[in-house]
C-alpha cells in the first residue's frame, strides 16, 4: 500500500487497481464528458463560443497545474527543459487549442449528441493513421471498420443537406472535430514518452487557453459576455469534472488498461450526451441517430477489438 498526505488526510492506494474500480471510473468519465457536452452547449445558447472554450482550458490547465505544485495527488512534474516546451507548444497545446474552437462552435450550430457521435469515430482515423493499409486481415479489418464509420456520419449528416447553411455547417465542423481530436492524440505521442498522461493534460491545456486568450479576451472586450449566476456555475462545473476529474480517471484507465480497451468507453459518450441533452436541453431522439450511432459504435468496436484473441487464430488468416 502507498500513503499520500492529501489535504491533512491518509490516503491508501493500491498499487494495484481492481479492474472494476477502473471499469467504474471510466464509466464516470463517460457520464461526466456526457454531462459537460450537453452543458457546453447550454452555454453556447449565450456566451460566445471562444470564450467558453479558452477560459474553460485556460482555468483547468492551471488548476491541474496547482494540484501538481501543492499537493503529491497526480505525482511529481517533471522538469521542462526549453526544446519539450517548444514541443507542447507547437503539437498538443495548438492542436488542443484548435479543437476545442472548432469543437464549441459545431455546438452552436448541431445538436451535441451529434457533434459527440462524429466525435466518436476519432479512434478510427488513428488506427488508419498509425497503420498504412497492407495486404493483412488486420488491415481489412481497420478498413471495414472505417467504412462502417463513414456509413454512420452519412446517415447522421444527408438528413442535414437540405436545412440550408444552418443545417450542415455544424455537422461539417462536428467531422472536423473528429479528425482534430485524433489528431491532438497523434501530437501528444510526440510528448508522452517524456511525460505522465495527466502532465500531458495539464500542459495542453494551459497552453491551448492562452493561444485562443486573444479571442476570449476580444468577446469579453465588446461586451458579449454575460454574467449570470447558472452560466458561471456551469462553466465552473464543466471546468472541474469536465475537465480536472474526468481526464485523471481517464488517465489512470490509460496507465493499467491497453488504449484499445480503454477507449471503447468512448462509445459511452454518444448515449450520455443524448441522455443529458434529451433531459436538461430538450433535444429530441431520432430513428437517424440511433442507426448512425449503431454503425458508428460498431466500426469503432469492430477497428479496436483483437478478435483473433477471442475466437481463436485459426479463424483468421495468417498475416
Amino acid at each position: 500500500m502507498l500513503r499520500q498526505q492529501f489535504a491533512g488526510f491518509n490516503f491508501q492506494v493500491n498499487e494495484r487497481r481492481s479492474d472494476f474500480s477502473i471499469g467504474l471510473g471510466l464509466l464516470m468519465v463517460a457520464i461526466f464528458w456526457g454531462a459537460n457536452n450537453a452543458a457546453t452547449k447550454y452555454l453556447v445558447h449565450t456566451w460566445p463560443a471562444d470564450w467558453v472554450g479558452g477560459t474553460r482550458l485556460l482555468c483547468a490547465g492551471f488548476l491541474m497545474m496547482a494540484i501538481f505544485r501543492f499537493t503529491p495527488f497526480f505525482g511529481k512534474l517533471t522538469p521542462i527543459n526549453r526544446e519539450l516546451n517548444l514541443q507542447l507548444w507547437l503539437r498538443p497545446g495548438l492542436w488542443l487549442g484548435i479543437y476545442i474552437l472548432v469543437f464549441t462552435w459545431a455546438l452552436r450550430f448541431s445538436p451535441a449528441s451529434h457533434v459527440v457521435l462524429y466525435l466518436g469515430t476519432s479512434p478510427i482515423w488513428t488506427l488508419l493513421w498509425d497503420h498504412p493499409p497492407s495486404r493483412t486481415w488486420a488491415s481489412f479489418q481497420r478498413y471495414l471498420a472505417a467504412l462502417m464509420a463513414t456509413c454512420g456520419v452519412l446517415v447522421l449528416f444527408w438528413p442535414t443537406l437540405g436545412q440550408g447553411k444552418s443545417g450542415w455547417i455544424g455537422e461539417v465542423l462536428g467531422m472536423m472535430c473528429s479528425i482534430l481530436w485524433a489528431n491532438y492524440g497523434i501530437q501528444g505521442r510526440h510528448v508522452s514518452k517524456y511525460l505522465s498522461g495527466v502532465e500531458l493534460s495539464a500542459h495542453s491545456m494551459w497552453r491551448a487557453g492562452l493561444i485562443t486568450s486573444p479571442l476570449a479576451l476580444y468577446q469579453l472586450g465588446k461586451g458579449n459576455v454575460v454574467w449570470r449566476t447558472d452560466l458561471v456555475l456551469v462553466q465552473i462545473f464543466c471546468i472541474v469534472f469536465g475537465g480536472v476529474v474526468a481526464y485523471a480517471f481517464w488517465n489512470i484507465g490509460l496507465k493499467a488498461w491497453p488504449t484499445s480497451k480503454v477507449y471503447l468507453f468512448n462509445n459511452l459518450m454518444p448515449i450520455t450526451t443524448m441522455a443529458f441533452s434529451y433531459w436538461f436541453l430538450n433535444e429530441p431522439v431520432t430513428r437517424t441517430f440511433t442507426v448512425a450511432m449503431i454503425l458508428v459504435a460498431g466500426g469503432v468496436i469492430l477497428g479496436q477489438t483483437r478478435w483473433e484473441k477471442i475466437l481463436g487464430e485459426k479463424w483468421f488468416p495468417p498475416d
